[in-house]
């Protein structure tokens, strides 16, 4: 959620720099909310006055021993005054934070300005794509052919946009997010933690917009829970309402979990196969840090998502995103994107966001600063990375002409040494 300050000290420029973002910022509703506020607050401090006023002449009434039934009425017609307005002020309160609910994040300065993935600019790659000297197989086809990627059974069980997996492939995936937790673990310095796959309507709106979103999820049926679509959800959650010590910054959590999406709207793309599920796992790192610290922790989590691709060996490139096709909550992302050579381009396998104070606010999540006070703490997430796609850049770039799959190095000891991987006997 952004600062109500910031509307009302530059309005403006907020309004110029969601509008790079397609974002129509409704001026004259927050400035009707505003003079209302303003109209309000002004008629209080009279009201409030008022009944200073006459409580000082209701006690010198007393004193001289006065008749005050008169004076008490008028105090208690005043009270009721300053109760409607209480309550008017509520309101209008209340109606400046459902404005503000629906407000993405203001990109940072040095966000490119853009419509859509067209405008990203490429900031880096890493690795050559290999090439082949037999036909390429996208994913599916070197899975189905391995008898080891099933995506009838998945339909006969939940229907489309799942899969099912067996044998070493099961294993791979498996072996995949091992890996990804012992490096970020290991190597990297976080912590990992295993959390529920539901959250509560709380936890969803905390870190993004539950109105806005909520055809995005899995609601439970009768219960105010939903199924996680990122370990983003409940564990950014840990310091909802709290003032975390100074010294325990920057915290640093890896996750990994199942991920649960409806993906509305995008029916009729990536319908095949495993880019775009209805379930997937995915390595989630979250750093919560100090406000002065979060561009560098930023950089530094996008590092070690790429550190992945790099132990494997899976060429990519690192992209920052434009203001036209930023998340809600985001000051500023890098999308990290692996070759797929069946697609022949890069396509999005992680991305690392940094949402400054914006989802803190709406967290009421905080720490003490060098001078004893509260400040907003700063919130950074990105997959590190989703296995699913993972699994899928593996299948492809690994391929080999007789269709078995050679396993990367770094994932052979979590596969018992295994070297390649075959078709098992039908």
């Amino acid at each position: 959620m952004l600062d109500l300050n910031l509307l009302r000290n530059n309005l403006d420029a907020v309004a110029a720099r969601l509008a790079d973002r397609g974002f129509v910022l409704d001026r004259d509703t927050f400035l009707a909310l505003e003079a209302e506020r303003r109209a309000t607050q002004g008629r209080a401090q009279e009201v409030q006055a008022a009944r200073n006023a006459h409580a000082k002449k209701i006690g010198q009434a007393k004193a001289r021993g006065e008749d005050t039934a008169a004076l008490l009425a008028e105090a208690a017609a005043i009270n009721a005054d300053a109760g409607s307005l209480e309550a008017r002020a509520e309101e209008v309160q209340k109606r400046q934070q459902e404005f503000l609910s629906v407000l993405p994040n203001v990109p940072q300065a040095d966000v490119p300005a853009g419509k859509n993935a067209n405008d990203n600019v490429e900031v880096r790659r890493w690795g050559a794509p290999r090439k082949f000297d037999f036909a390429v197989k996208d994913h599916v086809d070197v899975g189905n052919a391995l008898g080891l990627l099933d995506f009838d059974t998945a339909i006969k069980l939940s229907g489309a946009r799942f899969s099912v997996m067996k044998g070493d492939l099961a294993r791979l995936h498996r072996s995949i997010a091992q890996f990804m937790l012992d490096v970020h673990t290991r190597d990297h310095g976080y912590t990992e933690v295993y959390v529920p796959y539901m959250v509560s309507a709380e936890c969803a709106d905390s870190v993004t917009s539950l109105a806005k979103f909520k055809d995005d999820l899995f609601k439970i049926e009768g219960r105010d829970l939903y199924l996680i679509p990122t370990a983003e959800m409940p564990v950014t959650n840990f310091v909802r309402d709290e003032i975390v010590p100074a010294d325990r910054l920057p915290m640093k959590f890896a996750c990994h979990t199942p991920c649960f999406r409806s993906e509305a709207g995008s029916y009729g793309k990536d319908t095949r196969g495993m880019i775009r599920q209805h379930q997937f796992d995915k390595v989630e790192l979250v750093q919560i840090v100090r406000p002065e610290d979060s561009t560098r922790c930023h950089e530094e989590l996008t590092a070690h998502a790429e550190t992945i691709l790099k132990m494997l060996e899976l060429p990519y490139r690192t992209v920052v995103l434009c203001t036209g096709d930023m998340g809600f909550a985001s000051a500023k992302t890098y999308d990290i994107e692996v070759w797929l050579p069946a697609q022949d381009t890069y396509r999005e396998i992680s991305s690392c966001s940094n949402f400054e104070a914006f989802q803190a606010r709406r967290m009421r999540a905080r720490f003490r600063n060098e001078k004893g006070k509260p400040e907003l703490l700063h919130t950074i997430n990105g997959s590190g990375l989703a296995v699913g796609r993972t699994l899928v850049a593996i299948l492809e770039n690994y391929q080999n002409a007789d269709g078995s799959v050679t396993v990367p190095q770094a994932l052979r000891p979590y596969m018992g040494g295994r070297e390649t991987i075959t078709r098992i006997a039908p």
